[in-house]
């Protein structure tokens, strides 16, 4: 059985993913995937610069609003989700356009779960990390608990694989034994033609600090604001990045100008760590958007698409 075609446009944040994506959804009547571990929020939508409500309607787009900020999603949800919208589409006769910046879905669904993850959730590791500070012991029993299978590989005082083991579950919804098994006897259904994005490094950092800027004129702080007092109990999804700057600043831990510089530098590191990990899938076809213009590479990208038998 011939495996399903799938454009994937990839890129770091504010690199422009979402009008080139508009752009060749409309040449090739494709729906979008989002490939975005928090634009699956709802609610979520200034600071995770989600499609206009406009672009939207236009272009069907699937896997936005999926869950509310307090409710446990992660990869493995999100490629159970995304299994389903694919068979859909190839019933259809749809073109499916997957886009986004979380590589670690991407590769989930296109390629299987691929572990060690090159692009670890430094904020889990940190709790758990001073978890295993505060009660070595405890974190064993919760490894022991959720995967005994690595329980038994692993020496309870080998606090660095235990963490390793606990973060691919919490991330994941499986324990990294049975990732590893999977992977192993895995064949996927689908045959990706990958597009890459970047710009001249200034010219993408202006990108990131000018959205920052637009994010705040939109009412970031009032989205903030609103999702704090609707969660109070402050879920794993408003740690986000662009979100927890500004609950430090509703909190009263930093000023507005504090919190706006953290989120536009943190948010410049995130997009190298991004490129960085894309840069590792050897199949993604770079274009610079500093030197290629938006029409010159939707038109490319149609073609290409077309010629890829």
């Amino acid at each position: 059985m011939p495996k399903q075609k799938i454009l994937v446009i990839v890129g770091p944040t504010a690199v422009g993913k979402t009008d080139l994506s508009l752009g060749a959804a409309r040449e090739l009547s494709a729906e979008i995937i989002s490939a975005d571990s928090m634009q699956v929020y709802r609610g979520m939508d200034i600071g995770t610069a989600k499609p206009s409500p406009e672009e939207r309607q236009e272009i069907p787009h699937h896997l936005l609003d999926v869950v509310d900020p307090d409710q446990n999603f992660n990869v493995a949800d999100y490629v159970a989700l995304a299994e389903e919208i694919l068979a859909d589409l190839e019933k259809r006769d749809v073109v499916p356009l997957l886009t986004g910046g979380t590589g670690l879905y991407i590769n989930a669904l296109i390629d299987g779960f691929l572990f060690p993850d090159p692009q670890p959730d430094l904020q889990l590791r940190a709790r758990l990390e001073k978890g295993g500070r505060e009660d070595p012991e405890g974190l064993f029993q919760k490894l022991e608990q959720v995967d005994p299978t690595s329980a038994k590989r692993i020496h309870p005082n080998d606090l660095r694989r235990i963490i390793r083991a606990l973060e691919v579950y919490l991330r994941t919804g499986d324990p990294i034994s049975v990732l590893q098994r999977k992977k192993a006897r895995e064949e996927r259904p689908y045959r990706p033609v990958y597009i890459g994005l970047n710009r001249n490094r200034s010219e993408l950092y202006e990108r990131i600090n000018k959205r920052v800027d637009r994010m705040l004129e939109a009412g970031l702080v009032e989205e903030v604001q609103r999702l704090i007092t609707t969660y109070p109990k402050q879920p794993t999804a408003l740690q986000a990045l662009g979100y927890k700057e500004i609950v430090r600043y509703l909190k009263g831990e930093l000023d507005l100008l504090e919190a706006v510089e953290i989120l536009k530098r943190d948010t410049r590191r995130y997009a190298k760590r991004q490129l960085s990990w894309f840069r590792s899938n050897k199949k993604i076809q770079w274009h610079n958007l500093s030197k290629t213009s938006p029409p010159e590479l939707i038109t490319h990208i149609c073609r290409q698409w077309k010629a890829t038998v």
